[in-house]
């Protein structure tokens, strides 16, 4: 037998009240567009739960995108079958002799939607936990935690059947929150904090500063990979590409060395706050991590945001580096981010930077720059990809492992 759809629950949704639709529908869309890779596939949301039809399309890559995508608490893949008792009993028997190991207790629990047919729901599960004595005359009968729970809807135009539960990525339909612009280097971190800010909802988009020639184009292929990955947890991002070599330049020729990477940074908020304005964003994202780095104690994060009246969210801020890498290598970039590519933050890096840079101090060597036109001359300069996601094509038994 092979699977037809795969059923989606809802999980947190469902406190959603009023505005319950609202988030179920966005949480379609990006299923569609995490799913685009299967033109044959098809996708439908209704209030209690949503149903991927599968239309021959192959059922294991399409339940490893689905595994990713924020706002699904746990999926079903789903068997078809005539609506005939006949042809219902034949199919649970199938299924149980298929899946059956010696000692496993089960359940069947029926659900008639469709109230024509020929038996009620109690009827239902009598009879066909018979059908299943029928063809394993050893196994046992549990009603409570049973090893499998053979679930069987009888609908108006077939009938259903499922016994797996897999466990989604939980949290909310990226996009219900908002946007937010993800200052995304090529480390660890951010792609981290871009993770974890669409977990609850958050639409980002990666803005990458770029410096060439000492950047190279496989810095700016590694931050687009980056940004791919994170597009299977929701779809679509937009990566914007910040020319950003004269401001680091002018920073380098008129700024003392220890404060070129508080520069560094004010210009980069700077930038992406405009960028966050001109695009319609709500708040800026990033990955620091308190103390990790010079540019990253509570001096250098308050002298850094002085420039910025905008919320600025720092997903992993409380964080080690060992808590980072295990949601980085469980999201699959941490391989990118080790590259060896060197990034605006490390190409111009001071042997010794200023650990407690004061604002004063800062805005005083700002003076001595054209802020406001190079501002504008990067954001002037700006050039914006879509990325799509790729399809999954990991082994059904790494699915199978996340089993509820």
């Amino acid at each position: 037998m092979q699977y037809s759809e795969i059923m989606i629950r809802y999980g947190e949704l469902s406190t959603k009240g009023k505005n319950r639709m609202c988030f179920i529908n966005q949480l379609k869309r990006n299923i569609k567009h995490v799913l685009a890779a299967y033109p044959d596939v098809r996708v439908a949301a209704a209030r209690d739960r949503g149903h991927i039809y599968l239309n021959g399309s192959d059922y294991i890559p399409v339940a490893q995108s689905l595994k990713n995508i924020f706002g699904i608490q746990a999926f079903s893949p789903v068997y078809k079958v005539d609506k005939s008792l006949e042809a219902i009993i034949q199919a649970v028997q199938e299924v149980m002799l298929s899946i059956y190991r010696k000692g496993i207790t089960f359940k069947i629990t029926a659900k008639r939607s469709d109230h024509h047919f020929e038996l009620d729901s109690r009827e239902l599960n009598q009879v066909l936990g018979s059908a299943v004595f029928d063809v394993l005359p050893d196994i046992k009968a549990q009603m409570k935690n049973p090893d499998i729970n053979l679930k069987v809807e009888i609908r108006e135009e077939a009938a259903y059947l499922s016994y797996e539960n897999i466990k989604g990525a939980g949290g909310l339909p990226v996009g219900t929150a908002g946007t937010g612009m993800l200052m995304l280097s090529g480390g660890i971190d951010s792609p981290v904090a871009g993770y974890l800010a669409l977990k609850r909802g958050v639409n980002i988009e990666a803005v990458h500063f770029a410096s060439p020639p000492y950047t190279s184009p496989g810095a700016l292929k590694k931050a687009q990979d980056l940004t791919r990955k994170l597009t299977k947890f929701g779809g679509n991002i937009q990566f914007i590409e910040v020319p950003f070599t004269e401001i680091q330049e002018e920073i380098k020729e008129k700024a003392p060395e220890a404060y070129l990477m508080t520069l560094t940074r004010r210009f980069m908020m700077r930038i992406t706050d405009r960028i966050r304005k001109e695009r319609s964003g709500l708040v800026i994202i990033n990955g620091e991590s308190l103390g990790q780095v010079a540019s990253q104690t509570l001096e250098s994060m308050q002298a850094i945001n002085a420039v910025t009246t905008t919320p600025v969210i720092r997903p992993v801020v409380t964080m080690d580096k060992l808590e980072i890498i295990d949601i980085a290598e469980k999201i699959d970039t941490f391989n990118i981010s080790i590259q060896p590519f060197e990034d605006c933050c490390t190409i111009f890096a001071p042997d010794r930077p200023k650990t407690n840079p004061k604002i004063k101090n800062a805005e005083q060597y700002e003076d001595r720059l054209d802020v406001e036109g190079l501002v504008e001359r990067a954001v002037a300069g700006i050039m914006i990809t879509e990325i799509t996601p790729e399809a999954e094509t990991d082994e059904v038994d790494e699915l199978l492992e996340d089993l509820l």
